[in-house]
């Protein structure tokens, strides 16, 4: 199976994932598979009349509803992953991406699986030289992940483990730990553990007495530029003639905590 990364050729193969458009963000992502078929309420389209076709083409239904033919960005993956649990927005993960140093080698701890939004974008950037490994006691919800990391081709940069934390890592030498847990603050000593040292650990919390608590739990275990923040993102309305601001947006989501593990302070021996 073809992973997600994208396709550098102009048109549309076997084994491509698509996204079709139509309407008011109306979107389908399937994978293209000679002799299949899609079907949705705005009718069907056969795989085959989709291979060959140039990405960005224009495609009819059966009931003669016009599709675009794209290949799908890892913003409209994760808004398409089936879910358990409430999945992180692309605004909080983008920003997370960057500032902790995901890309392609990296070793990513995760706690808190749930429906695997994040585990996808961090298996998206680390590539084939990196890893993922994530950790959620509840069965179902890695159940779910596997089956959306699986959909996209990515499932073989993940290690899923079924776990307690209270039993710990069994990572030692990973670039980032990210924790999705209501109280982050008591296993901050169970992630430095896993971190090489200068590694990122990120957080991600809803409400401001529950960052209180972890900025404490980080300052106690020698965790220094510790940063809070939260993403607002806003959208407008495309017309050349009435631009202005959507009538809604995403405000808060949760806010994003991050630091870096740093040695203890060695206090010089005077007698030395």
């Amino acid at each position: 199976m073809k992973e997600i990364l994208r396709s550098t050729s102009t048109i549309c193969q076997a084994g491509d994932l698509v996204q079709l458009i139509t309407g008011r963000d109306r979107s389908f992502i399937f994978r293209i598979v000679p002799g299949e078929r899609f079907q949705s309420h705005l009718g069907i389209i056969q795989h085959d009349d989709l291979i060959g076709q140039t990405w960005g083409s224009r495609v009819k239904s059966h009931l003669g509803k016009v599709f675009a033919l794209l290949q799908p960005a890892l913003d409209d993956l994760l808004r398409d992953i089936p879910r358990q649990t409430q999945i992180m927005y692309p605004k909080d993960i983008g920003y997370l991406l960057v500032t902790m140093g995901i890309g392609p080698g990296t070793r990513v701890v995760e706690a808190g699986t749930g429906s695997g939004a994040l585990t996808t974008a961090f298996a998206y950037l680390v590539g084939d030289g990196g890893h993922v490994y994530s950790y959620d006691k509840n069965p179902s919800f890695q159940q779910t992940a596997q089956e959306n990391l699986a959909k996209f081709g990515l499932d073989h940069r993940v290690s899923f483990k079924q776990r307690h934390l209270e039993e710990g890592f069994d990572e030692q030498d990973a670039d980032a730990v990210f924790l999705d847990l209501v109280d982050p603050e008591n296993y901050i000593l169970t992630a430095r553990k896993a971190l090489l040292p200068g590694g990122h650990l990120g957080c991600f919390l809803p409400t401001t007495n529950q960052v209180s608590l972890l900025i404490t739990a980080l300052k106690q275990h020698n965790f220094e530029y510790v940063e809070v923040s939260e993403m607002l993102h806003r959208y407008y309305k495309a017309s050349a003639t009435r631009l202005r601001p959507a009538d809604k947006m995403v405000g808060h989501t949760g806010f994003l905590i991050f630091s870096r593990k740093l040695e203890p302070f060695a206090i010089p021996n005077e007698d030395a």
